[in-house]
Order: C-alpha cells, then sequence, then structure tokens
C-alpha cells in the first residue's frame, strides 16, 4: 500500500512540481440550458415546492381541522393547560376559575335583572310611576354590570399574574433538560428543528394559551348563563336559541378557517420570497454583490415575486370580504326568523312583551358569546398544538438525559485507556470509530492525526465522556468511564475546539466559564492563560479590557475577529486547569506567529502537573514535538509513535508529513523531479 502512495506521490510531483492539474471531465454532462427557472414552479404557484418550515409545520391546522374535531380536541386541550397553571400556581388557578365563574354568575344575574327592569317599565299605569317603581331594579342592574365589571378585572390581573409563571416554569425546565441531554442527541439533524420549534413557538403559545382558554371559558359561560335566563323566562325561548346562533355560528367557523387558511397563504408566499431576499440585507454576501453587480437581477426577482404576493393578497382579501358579507347575511336570516317568532309569540299571548325583550337582550348576548366562543376555539386548537410539541420535546429530553449517580472522577488521572472502543453516530451506517486501543498516560502530550472524517474528534469526545462507546470500554485509572458520575468527568477535561463558542459576555467572563463562573475569576490565573494564550494582547486592545463585553447586541460591545476568538478559547482552555487537554485544531483561524506562539505553551510551556494533552491537528509541523503521534485512518488506527520513529517507517503519517512539507518550498527538490 505505501509503495503504491510513494508511487502516486512520485507522478504527481512529476506532473510539473506543484503545477495544478486540469480539472477532470464528468462523462455525460452535456451543456447548460440558455435559460432556466429562478425557483420552483415559477410559472405556477410560486410556492409549489417549498419546504414546510420547522415555524410553520402547524399553521392553519385549525382551518384544516372540522368543527367536531375541534370541539373533540378541547377538554384535553383545558386540561393539558389546567395541569401547566396547577403546577404553576395553584392558588393563581384557582382564583382565575373561581372569578370566572362569579362574572359569569353577574352576566346571568344583570340579564334577569334587566327583564325585571323592562317588566316594570312595560306595566300599565303613568310613565313616571313606572319609572320610580324601576329605580331600585335599575340600581341592581348597575350593581351587578358594576361587580361583573370588577370580577373581569380580578380576573385579568389573575391571568396576568398566573401567565408570566407558567412561561417562566416551563422555559427554564426546557433549557435545563436541553442543556443536559447527551451529545449524540443534539447530532441528530432533526433535533434542532424539534428544539427550535418548541422555543420558538411552543414556550411563545404557552403563554398566549392561557389567556385565550379564559376567555374561551368566558364565552362559553356566557353562552350557558344565556340559555339558563330563556329557560326561566320561557321553555319555549330555549328552542330558539339554537335558531338564531346556529347561522351565526356556521358563519363564525367559515370565516375563521379562511382567516387561518389566508395566514398560512400569506406565511408561504412570505418564505417564498425571503428564500434569497436575505442575501440583499447580508454583510457577509455583500462584497461579492457589489463585485459582480448582482443588484439589477435580483432586484427584479424580489419586484416579479411581491408583484404576485400582492395579488396573492388582493385575492384573500376579497375572498375573505365575501365570506365576512354571506356571513352576516346568514346571522341577518337567522336572527329575523327568531325576531319573527318571537312577534308570533307576543301576539299569542305566550309571553309578555317585558320577556319578549328581554329575549332580544340574551339573543344579542348570545350572538357576540358565541362568534367569541369559535374565533378561541380555533385559535385555542392551533396554538396548543405548539404546546404539545414543546411537552414533547421536554419528555424526549428526560429521556435522554446522561446516566445518574456514579462515583467521582479522579482529580488527577494516572492513566486512560481505550480498549477495542467502537463507536456509530445514530443516523450512520458506518462506524466512526472500529476497534480502536490506545493509552494516554499522565504527562505525555499526544497527537492525533489524519484525513478528514478518520475518527479523530470522535475519539477526543470519548475520552471527555461526551459520547459512550457503541462497544469496548474507555476507563480512568483502572475504571470504567461508565461507572463514573458524567458532570464530575466532563469537569476533569478541557476543550478547546476549532469553531469555539462565542458568549455574549465580558472577555474575563469568556475565560472564567470554564470553570463554571461568569462573574468570579482567580485573577492570577486569568492573567497567565491569557498570557500563554496570546489572548492578553486581545484583551489590551479592547476598551474596558477584561470587562468590555464581546457582542455587538450591546452597546459598545466589542466584535472580535475569528483569530481573536481563538485566542480567547484556547485562554479558556488553559484557564480550567484540567488533568485532561484536549485541543481540537484550536489554531485553525490564527495567524502563523500566533500559533506557534500556542503550541510552544501548551507543549512547553507551564503546566499542570501530570497533565494529559491531546492536539488534534492536519498542520503536522505542530504535532512533531507531541511524544506520541496516533494517525487515524477510517475510524481505526493505523500507525503510533514519535515523529522521528514515523518519519522512519515511511508509513501514512510520513507521506502526509512529506506532501505538507513539499507546499512550503518555492521548487521542487532533485528527489521529487525524479
Amino acid at each position: 500500500m505505501n509503495q503504491a502512495r510513494n508511487g502516486d506521490r512520485s507522478g504527481a510531483a512529476g506532473t510539473g512540481g506543484g503545477r495544478v492539474p486540469p480539472p477532470r471531465s464528468v462523462a455525460g454532462l452535456g451543456l447548460p440550458p440558455a435559460r432556466v427557472s429562478v425557483g420552483p414552479a415559477d410559472g405556477g404557484d410560486i410556492t409549489d415546492g417549498m419546504e414546510t418550515a420547522y415555524w410553520a409545520v402547524h399553521d392553519g391546522a385549525s382551518a384544516k381541522a372540522s368543527v367536531r374535531e375541534i370541539l373533540a380536541k378541547l377538554p384535553r386541550i383545558v386540561r393539558q393547560v389546567g395541569a401547566l397553571a396547577w403546577r404553576a400556581d395553584r392558588r393563581g388557578t384557582v382564583a382565575v376559575v373561581v372569578l370566572q365563574l362569579l362574572s359569569a354568575a353577574m352576566n346571568a344575574f344583570g340579564l334577569v335583572a334587566s327583564v325585571a327592569v323592562l317588566h316594570t317599565l312595560f306595566a300599565s299605569g303613568p310613565t313616571p310611576d313606572k319609572i320610580r317603581s324601576a329605580l331600585p331594579e335599575l340600581a341592581l342592574v348597575v350593581v351587578l354590570l358594576s361587580l361583573r365589571a370588577v370580577l373581569e378585572t380580578a380576573v385579568s390581573t389573575a391571568e396576568a399574574r398566573l401567565t408570566p409563571k407558567i412561561r417562566t416554569s416551563l422555559e427554564v425546565e426546557f433549557y435545563r433538560l436541553v442543556a443536559h441531554v447527551r451529545l449524540e442527541a443534539v447530532d441528530d439533524a432533526n433535533w434542532h428543528d424539534d428544539i427550535h420549534r418548541a422555543s420558538d413557538r411552543g414556550l411563545y403559545y404557552a403563554r398566549q394559551v392561557v389567556g385565550q382558554i379564559v376567555a374561551l371559558a368566558a364565552a362559553l359561560l356566557d353562552l350557558v348563563a344565556t340559555a339558563a335566563v330563556l329557560t326561566v323566562l320561557h321553555p319555549v325561548l330555549i328552542l330558539m336559541l339554537p335558531l338564531s346562533v346556529l347561522p351565526v355560528g356556521a358563519a363564525a367557523v367559515r370565516a375563521a378557517k379562511e382567516r387561518f387558511h389566508s395566514y398560512m397563504r400569506w406565511n408561504a408566499l412570505q418564505r417564498r420570497v425571503r428564500t434569497f431576499s436575505w442575501i440583499l440585507l447580508d454583510q457577509d454576501s455583500a462584497a461579492e454583490i457589489r463585485s459582480n453587480t448582482t443588484q439589477g437581477a435580483l432586484l427584479a426577482e424580489h419586484r416579479r415575486l411581491t408583484e404576485n404576493i400582492a395579488a396573492e393578497d388582493t385575492r384573500l382579501g376579497v375572498r375573505a370580504a365575501r365570506i365576512h358579507i354571506a356571513g352576516r347575511a346568514a346571522g341577518g336570516v337567522g336572527t329575523g326568523i327568531t325576531y319573527a317568532a318571537l312577534c308570533a309569540m307576543l301576539i299569542g299571548g305566550w309571553i309578555p312583551l317585558a320577556v319578549g325583550a328581554g329575549a332580544v337582550l340574551a339573543i344579542q348576548s348570545s350572538h357576540r358569546s358565541l362568534t367569541t366562543f369559535v374565533n378561541l376555539a380555533h385559535m385555542v386548537y392551533e396554538h396548543a398544538l405548539w404546546v404539545s410539541d414543546l411537552l414533547e420535546v421536554q419528555a424526549r429530553c428526560r429521556g435522554l438525559l446522561p446516566r445518574a449517580g456514579g462515583a467521582p472522577a479522579p482529580d488527577s488521572v494516572r492513566e486512560i485507556r481505550l480498549d477495542d472502543v467502537s463507536f456509530t453516530y445514530p443516523d450512520k451506517a458506518s462506524p466512526a470509530l472500529d476497534g480502536i486501543s490506545l493509552t494516554l498516560r499522565a504527562g505525555e502530550t499526544v497527537a492525533f492525526v489524519g484525513v478528514n472524517g478518520s475518527g479523530k474528534s470522535t475519539c477526543s469526545r470519548l475520552i471527555a465522556g461526551l459520547y459512550d462507546p457503541s462497544a469496548g470500554t474507555v476507563s480512568w485509572n483502572g475504571a470504567d468511564a461508565r461507572t463514573l458520575d458524567p458532570v464530575s468527568l466532563q469537569q476533569r477535561v478541557a476543550m478547546v475546539l476549532q469553531d469555539p463558542v462565542h458568549y455574549p459576555f465580558t472577555a474575563l467572563a469568556n475565560i472564567t466559564v470554564s470553570r463554571g463562573s461568569l462573574t468570579e475569576s482567580v485573577p492570577e490565573e486569568a492573567h497567565a492563560a491569557a498570557v500563554a494564550s496570546g489572548a492578553d494582547t486581545v484583551i489590551a486592545g479592547l476598551p474596558a479590557t477584561w470587562e468590555s463585553l464581546l457582542s455587538k447586541r450591546f452597546a459598545g460591545g466589542q466584535e472580535l475577529s475569528a483569530g481573536q476568538w481563538a485566542k480567547i478559547a484556547v485562554a479558556r482552555g488553559l484557564y480550567k486547569s484540567a488533568p485532561v487537554l484536549l485541543l481540537d485544531e484550536p489554531t485553525a483561524s490564527m495567524d502563523p506567529r500566533a500559533e506557534h506562539a500556542v503550541y510552544r505553551a501548551v507543549l512547553r510551556g507551564a503546566r499542570r502537573p501530570g497533565q494529559i494533552t491531546v492536539l488534534i491537528s492536519h498542520r503536522l509541523a505542530s504535532v512533531v514535538e507531541c511524544d506520541k503521534i496516533i494517525v487515524f485512518d477510517g475510524g481505526r488506527i493505523v500507525e503510533s509513535g514519535s515523529h522521528q520513529q514515523l518519519m522512519d517507517t515511511q508509513g501514512e503519517y510520513a507521506q502526509m508529513f512529506a506532501l505538507q512539507a513539499a507546499g512550503y518550498r518555492s521548487t521542487p527538490t532533485s528527489a521529487e523531479e525524479a
């Protein structure tokens, strides 16, 4: 194999000593068409071919559901939200329920008192006498209406206190669970859509749906109270209530469905145009757009789409207006039939005039309550789907938490051993690591090298306790890592990654966070870590040095370059002063001098006594001084030894090193020309 590879390398050198070879021709590829569509289905519906965004999966769900489906799910939704409220604040939940019931009772009593007033006013006798006789009933109506106003205010106050508690309870629990799930769960591509949907929509609608359910309950109680009043006035009147409200309800259902359908459609249209319009606003795209003078083409496509969207908006608006007038007409017909029936009852002497007038008031109240109930029922149905998503994600997180308990990881590590370890990612068929064995000893500096995807980073995450092996054993001082407490094990490892986290905190907090604090530091150790990593020059150049905020989201916040962030990240890892230090391409974005200084600090600088240092790098010149170099390929270890030992064997490492070294020569050597 090595001879073949050497032959390949010699052949490559012989082609021109570093000249770029001509591009390969791909068989079967013809000329491109002279004209193409910018996006899918440009000749028809401009939203065809769009994938449903994670944040839009439930948009318009209530427009697709039948009335029966919505009504059937409402009790479960109320129980679900009620349980959330009960857990958040039992006293507040009881207060909202009791106050809402009392408010509905005041509405019913108010209707009865109004009928009593009308009965007195329509009685025989002089008008002044009737008005004086009605004054006590009028006073009662005023008192009842005032009480209802007070109770509604009390309901709103109790709801305002309860709702934030529900949101806070859910949010704290959600982020606690998400922050602690095992790393392999986070590596799942679908995971990000699920948690962002739960965060962006679930938490938002968890707050909204509480008030909507309270208002829904109020509308339902008002309907019940109205029906009870009509029954008290005359039993036949209750039969007239459906005749009046059903046309109104049918119109309200259709209008609600059309409104949700229109929103869903509008949302899809906006997503279509935003698939590219963000480029016009993006800072990273600005230079290339101007260099290629692409503005005209992009703006023309934007105008074409927005004109289509405007036409669609007009169509939806006209359709909504037609549905609204049809609903009003249907409601008017129902109301007319109801009033005709009331007139017939009055003429026939079935009910007195006061009762008929009271029935009119009750029916008008029922129309308002029913329309409110229908609209809220559709909103609650759809918004509850987002809340259910949130609760399902929380339940999944609980099943993905690391194992609990175990012995604490050792404070000092003599040896870490991997015995026949394999690991396969959940969504992959082939293993990322396949039966590897290695030993890391205290005081050693070890390098992991190999091509991309060879298993280096996966191995480092197994060492750090972020993954459990699919097979084999990872042991610390002879103890199986699976028997150790995962949190304490991770506290014994400092990891510095190629793409470090940019914490939107102070420069000091970006270093001290590695010990679990954003506010407290050991000044001497933080300073030493900054000097060793080269971050001291970065911090010294900030307006407020250590206390400068590293985020442009804050007034006066600072923005660092990729290389500056890399130095901060290395300082963070050094400050942790853990018995195991893992550096995974930490200097990829640094200039050569900064990179040299970091490796000098890591490999030859002052370190924690007995620290195991693992360095992952594609720049092989940086690993020459490591005590041991382990070469990965295809999830296996193919070579291991010191730099000189591996160069002497002329294997995979020697070939990679020679190729990189040749890239720094201005002319090929005589050996390469041969």
